[in-house]
Formats: structure tokens, sequence, C-alpha cells
């Protein structure tokens, strides 16, 4: 990925500095109180500097001038971009990374404006949001083992050892990326979490006053970094520019509706999508929200 590659090119860097004032990885450790292994790291890009790392690299190594640089190169790691052709292998391979990343979080916070995440999504097929993804992208079409992966993924819902807190916009309720019976399961899926999860899931209706502007959806995984899946792109913002986001998702979940509250504004989107009583045809925006 292009943070992989940033990560390769801070470490080759580093390691530039330290051969050119002629010290050896471990002499380098030595002088700074660290463990060698941690040398090596940080020059095979497979951990992450600090900022109070590279200073004291760039002191021991007799090369303060060199400070600034090193501090540029680590900003590119703070926020990257893995462009969606980076994962040209499919739906499945997508599923994969965010499942892998996932597992490792023990507390996802989650705030969702536009349709219904993949975790809260039925299995079925086809006409899920993952027929609308593979040929925007130009990825094959891998629909059925990508939603088995996403279905695997769903697993951390029951996972004792995670703190979940999903917030959705009501408007989330009515998107109508799939057809009508999708749909209806999507809804009938999130009832059913909020009845067996209790405040797991909140959603921000409309009427409120919002106490913070969701500009968009966005995913905290632990305290560690943030994901916004935009239209071209995966952002990937690091722990270090984390605080608006925790201060945003803290606002919205706030003025979210839990358990019966909630139950009522599924309630009332899933009568929207039946389309005897809309009298609109399926895969049509209904007219009202009475």
């Amino acid at each position: 990925t292009d943070y992989q590659m940033a990560c390769t090119s801070l470490g080759a860097r580093l390691r530039e500095i330290r051969v050119a004032a002629g010290l050896s990885g471990r002499a380098l450790a030595q002088a700074l109180g660290w463990h060698p292994s941690k040398v090596s790291k940080l020059e095979l890009g497979r951990q992450t500097a600090s900022v109070e790392d590279l200073k004291a690299w760039a002191g021991a190594c007799g090369a303060p001038g060199s400070i600034a640089e090193l501090l540029a190169m680590r900003r590119t790691l703070e926020t990257h971009y893995a462009n969606w052709r980076v994962n040209s292998l499919g739906t499945r391979a997508k599923q994969a990374v965010f499942g892998d990343l996932e597992r490792r979080t023990r507390q996802l916070r989650a705030v969702e404006t536009s349709v219904v995440p993949g975790l809260l999504q039925t299995p079925t097929m086809p006409g899920g949001s993952c027929t609308v993804w593979w040929p925007l992208h130009g990825a094959p079409d891998d629909v059925e083992a990508g939603v088995r992966a996403r279905m695997e993924r769903a697993r951390i819902l029951d996972d004792p050892e995670k703190t979940l807190d999903i917030v959705l916009g009501e408007p989330v309720l009515y998107a109508r990326i799939c057809p009508s019976r999708v749909m209806v399961g999507r809804l009938d899926r999130i009832v059913e979490l909020i009845a067996r999860k209790g405040t797991v899931i909140g959603i921000v209706p409309l009427h409120v006053r919002l106490p913070a502007i969701p500009e968009h959806g966005f995913w905290i995984f632990d305290d560690d970094r943030v994901n916004v899946e935009t239209i071209g792109a995966e952002l990937f913002t690091d722990h270090n520019a984390i605080e608006p986001y925790r201060r945003v998702f803290a606002e919205l979940s706030r003025a979210a509706l839990r358990r019966q509250a909630a139950l009522r504004l599924v309630a009332r989107a899933r009568y929207q999508l039946v389309p005897d009583r809309t009298g609109m045809e399926d895969g049509n925006a209904p007219t009202s929200r009475t």
C-alpha cells in the first residue's frame, strides 16, 4: 500500500543518515538506550517512528539538519490513501483487509451517514451494495465470495471482548441502493441487532439539531486510526490526527436514539419500503415519509 511504501522510504532515509554517521545499528541503539531490534524495525519500515524517535536519531547521528526532512516524511504517514485499485483483487480481498483490522480492534466506533454499513448487512444476493461497488472500481465480479467474507466479519458483533458503538443517521434507513426486498432485510437485521445487543446501534433522527456536522461517515479503530471511505479511495488517519473524529463521534453518539426509540425509527422506514403501501415500483424512492 501507499502507507507501507512511505514507511519503507522513511526507514531507508534513517539508514542513510546512520551509515553516513559511521554508526552500526547496535552502536546507535546503545547511544539511544534502545533495544537493537528497534533500529532494525525502523529502518525496515516495520515500526513507525515517533517524532521523538526521529529527533533522537538525527541528534545521535550528528545530523540535526535532517530533522525537518524526517518530520515531513513522517507527516505523510499520518494521512494516507490506499487507492481502491490497490485492492483490485475484488470485494473478497477488500473484506479480508477490514476483517483483519476489526479482529485486532478492541473498541470500534462508527458513524454512517449514507448507507447501511457492511457489518449490519444481510447475506442476500444479488442486489447488495457490492454489486454497486465492483463495476465502479473495475474489480472482478466476486460478489459471492465478498459477501461470505463480509458475513465472517460480522462475527465481531457477538465478541464479548469488543466494545462497539455504531451510529447511523436516519437517512441511512431510506437509502435505496438495492431492491426493496434487500433493504427490508437490512432493516430487519438492524431491528434484530438493536433488540439483541441493546445500545450497540444508535440512530440520529432527522428532527434533532445536530451537535456536530457529520460531513461523512468514518470508523474509529481503538485510538489508533480512522478510516474514511471516499468514492475513489480509502483514507486512513493515524492516532496523531484522530482527536477531531473522537469529538464528533461523542457528540453524535449522545444525540443518537437507542433501544425502543431507535426501533420506532426503523419501523417507520420499513413501512415506507413496502411497495403496496408506497405505491411505488421497486427501486424507486418513496414520495412520503409519514
